[in-house]
């Protein structure tokens, strides 16, 4: 499931490295705040090459990140990780999906036209009756 989160730069922590069974990871967190009336900040993980995308940005810049949502339990206690996986500026144009296609037939009947606005009545600010 692919959530997204726009809003503007206002943290990047440092980076995180460390070696696995697997190889050298690193990974960084960095904060994004919404410009909304009652603003929310979310704290994201960019994990590997990410890491990297993310110096190409300065704090306040507006981005969009595409992120995922993970739990984990550790000694009876559970943690979320925002794990991004695409960051873009938000002015860029967003790529179109392909549209999906309908499992329903279409065979349904066509709804009834819609009343010309001439035929609606009208009301002035002189009335003071109520429309109903």
């Amino acid at each position: 499931m692919a959530l997204e989160f726009e809003g503007n730069l206002i943290k990047v922590l440092s980076e995180v490295t460390g070696q696995g069974k697997n190889g050298a990871w690193v990974k960084q967190d960095f904060v994004l705040e919404t410009e909304d009336q009652y603003p929310k900040k979310a704290c994201f993980t960019a994990w590997g090459d990410k890491s990297a995308d993310l110096k190409t940005f300065s704090l306040g810049d507006k981005l969009r990140v595409t992120f995922s949502v993970e739990s984990r339990e550790y000694n009876e206690r559970w943690y979320t990780d925002l794990r991004a996986y695409r960051i873009d500026l938000a002015g860029d144009a967003p790529i179109a999906s392909a549209p999906v296609a309908s499992s329903r037939p279409s065979s349904a009947p066509a709804s009834k036209p819609v009343t010309p606005a001439a035929d609606l009545p009208s009301f002035s600010e002189d009335d003071q009756d109520l429309p109903f």
